[in-house]
C-alpha cells in the first residue's frame, strides 16, 4: 500500500512528499490496523490573509474495511498541520484498536462474581433465591433534583444539558462531520425537512439514520393537560 498525496489548488513540493512518508510510518499503521486498503493526504491553503495562522490545512483519509477515519488539522505551515493531522490520526486508530482489542479480550464472569461487577445486582438469599419483597428491608428513597428531572435514588441518570447552534446540512454532510470528529454518532438539522436527525455507525460497518418528526396529535396526547387517552 502507497501513500497518495495530492494538493487542492496547489503545489506539493517533494519535500513535503518525503516528509509524509517519514511522518506516516506504513508499518505503525497497519499494526494497528491491518485492513488499511488505502491512505489519502491533501493538502490544500486558505488565500484569506486573515486566516494567515490557520492558512494551510492537511486532511489524512483512511481507508479500511472497516469504517473511514479521518484526521484534519491547520496551521501556518503544511509541515505543522500534518504533524497536528498524523496525532489525531493515530490517536483515532488506537481508539478503535483498544475498542476491538478489548472485545475479544472480555470474559465470562461466574454467578458468584456478578455482584462483585454489576452495581445494585439482587442479591441471594440463604436458600440461593433472589429474596421476596417480604423478606427485603425497606428503606425510604431519597428524592432529588438534577438538571430539569426529579430523580429518586443515586440515578443513574446523570444528566447534562447542552444547546448547540447548529446550521442545516445533508446527510452526506453529517457523515463527513461524524467521521471528521470520530465520535459513532452525530446529531443534526436535516436541510430538507429541518428536523433533527442522529447518523450513527452500525455494527457491520455501515451507518444508521433516525429522523424525528413533530407530530400534533402524539404530542396533544403525551400533554398533562390531554384529560386520558384518545378514544376513551
Amino acid at each position: 500500500m502507497d501513500i497518495v498525496v495530492k494538493g487542492r489548488k496547489t503545489e506539493v513540493p517533494e519535500r513535503f512528499r518525503k516528509h509524509v512518508a517519514e511522518k506516516l510510518k506504513l508499518e505503525k499503521i497497519q499494526k494497528l490496523d491491518g485492513k488499511v486498503i488505502s491512505l489519502d493526504v491533501e493538502v490544500s491553503k486558505e488565500p484569506n490573509p486573515r486566516q494567515a495562522d490557520r492558512c494551510d490545512r492537511v486532511e489524512i483519509t483512511l481507508r479500511s474495511r472497516g469504517p473511514v477515519i479521518r484526521a484534519e488539522a491547520a496551521a501556518s505551515d503544511p509541515y505543522a498541520a500534518l504533524d497536528l493531522a498524523a496525532e489525531k490520526l493515530e490517536a483515532r486508530l488506537r481508539r478503535q484498536h483498544d475498542k476491538r482489542f478489548s472485545r475479544r479480550g472480555a470474559r465470562r464472569i461466574s454467578a458468584a462474581e456478578v455482584a462483585d461487577h454489576v452495581p445494585g445486582v439482587a442479591t441471594l438469599n440463604g436458600n440461593g433465591l433472589v429474596p421476596t419483597p417480604e423478606e427485603e428491608p425497606e428503606e425510604a428513597v431519597p428524592t432529588k433534583k438534577i438538571g430539569s428531572l426529579e430523580v429518586q435514588g443515586d440515578g443513574p441518570i446523570v444528566v447534562r444539558e447542552k444547546t448547540h447552534v447548529a446550521a442545516p446540512m445533508t446527510l452526506d454532510q453529517a457523515l463527513y462531520e461524524m467521521e471528521l470528529v470520530g465520535h459513532d454518532f452525530y446529531l443534526f438539522v436535516d436541510s430538507e425537512t429541518k428536523e433533527p436527525s442522529v447518523v450513527y455507525r452500525r455494527h457491520a460497518y455501515d451507518y444508521g439514520v433516525i429522523h424525528l418528526r413533530t407530530d400534533t396529535m402524539v404530542t396533544q396526547a403525551h400533554s398533562p393537560d390531554a384529560g386520558g387517552a384518545l378514544g376513551g
